[in-house]
């Protein structure tokens, strides 16, 4: 399978467990980019919807581009009634808009899956001058929380965590804070914070979404699965997640005149 993807094997699981991103991201990006009614925009790589809602929401004009058939799927069984709603099932990388504009192009945890001169490249030709590319990522610490938890699963990794691949090895380099050298200005990083709380069962689920584990062969996924959930259960049955919520913003300059 073709590592990027690798997430359309589990959209349900997906759509449950992944991370969402917090409001004040949200409306402080809405007010950023100026997205409301009518507005075009572009999401890549949506997944499950995990930062369409509060877009979509605006009442913009919104359009998806999701490589994953079954991902493709879902988002349409959740969004296919709105008016505003647009999905295509194809790679971003080959697709062509024609003439199509956007004022904003935004994907969550999903660009770097992208070759980076590509990425920045056709997102910079896709939008109208002064547009907004946001890129957003969630960075967890769960180390803080309970450090003995912390160590007990790092040990279940150094065991059990043995991917037919690395995460750096499925995709080429990138870097988000390279888009000024492809035009972008105004390049900025904002954050946001939150926390999540899960079971034993419930981070074993999440645990199951990350790419990485969904490539360890057996024996070692079954081990690495219950080693995960025997520490949380004598944890309490309880992980804690201090997340940072991520936020690159850059824009397209204005056209001289």
């Amino acid at each position: 399978m073709e590592y990027r993807k690798v997430f359309d094997k589990i959209p349900d699981q997906f759509d449950k467990f992944r991370p969402r991103y917090s409001a004040e991201l949200f409306a402080d990006l809405i007010s950023y980019a100026g997205i409301g009614p009518d507005v075009p925009v572009l999401e890549i790589g949506p997944g499950t919807g995990q930062a369409t809602d509060p877009i979509l929401d605006t009442g913009c004009d919104y359009h998806a581009i999701e490589l994953g058939e079954h991902l493709y799927e879902k988002m349409k069984e959740k969004y296919g009634s709105r008016s505003n709603f647009h999905i295509v099932n194809d790679d971003f990388i080959t697709h062509d808009y024609g003439t199509q504009k956007f004022d904003m192009i935004y994907s969550a945890a999903t660009i770097q899956w992208i070759p980076e001169a590509v990425a920045f490249s056709k997102t910079f030709d896709l939008l109208k001058p002064g547009g907004t590319l946001a890129m957003m990522l969630t960075s967890d610490d769960y180390r803080t929380p309970n450090e003995a938890l912390y160590n007990r699963i790092q040990e279940v990794y150094a065991n059990y965590f043995k991917p037919e691949a690395r995460y750096t090895e499925m995709h080429a380099p990138f870097s988000y804070t390279n888009a000024p050298a492809y035009g972008y200005v105004d390049f900025e990083r904002r954050e946001y914070y939150g926390k999540r709380v899960f079971t034993a069962d419930e981070y074993v689920s999440y645990c199951g979404t990350h790419c990485t584990s969904l490539v360890i062969p057996e024996p070692y996924k079954s081990l690495f699965f219950n080693g995960l959930k025997e520490a949380v259960l004598d944890a309490g049955n309880r992980i804690v997640f201090n997340d940072t919520y991520v936020l690159y913003l850059a824009k397209k300059p204005q056209e001289t005149v």
